[in-house]
């Protein structure tokens, strides 16, 4: 296992201490290039647990999203070991996958690259 890179651990930790959505990054995954904005992880974890919820078929999978009580949650002051995006995208040549952005969980340490800012295409 590779050690996560030390700067995108602190801007992990800035998302989740100043409790902001605004953080524009893009990262590579295996050969994936993700994009979109950080949020924190019980802001993430509620958004997601609100989706299941709404959903017929997968409300019974929302429980496993909503965010532990506070004396249940880890050690607060650990380095965070996740990037928690929402409305991103996974580029595809042109195209990014969904369209309207989605949320996803990517472990820091599976990071190969990454650079502070989104992209988006136009058809110009």
């Amino acid at each position: 296992m590779t050690k996560p890179d030390a700067l995108l651990v602190n801007v992990a930790a800035t998302v989740e201490t100043e409790q902001s959505n605004q953080m524009s990054l893009t990262v590579v995954v295996n050969g994936a290039v993700i994009t979109g904005r950080l949020a924190p992880e019980a802001a993430w974890r509620e958004r997601v647990a609100e989706v299941l919820r709404d959903s017929e078929r997968l409300g019974a999978f929302a429980a496993g999203f909503e965010s532990p009580p506070e004396e249940a949650r880890p050690d607060r002051d650990a380095a965070p070991t996740h990037l928690h995006f929402h409305v991103a995208r996974i580029l595809q040549g042109t195209l990014g996958i969904p369209e309207t952005g989605g949320m996803y969980r990517v472990a820091i340490a599976d990071v190969n690259a990454w650079t502070v800012g989104d992209f988006s295409y136009t058809d110009d």
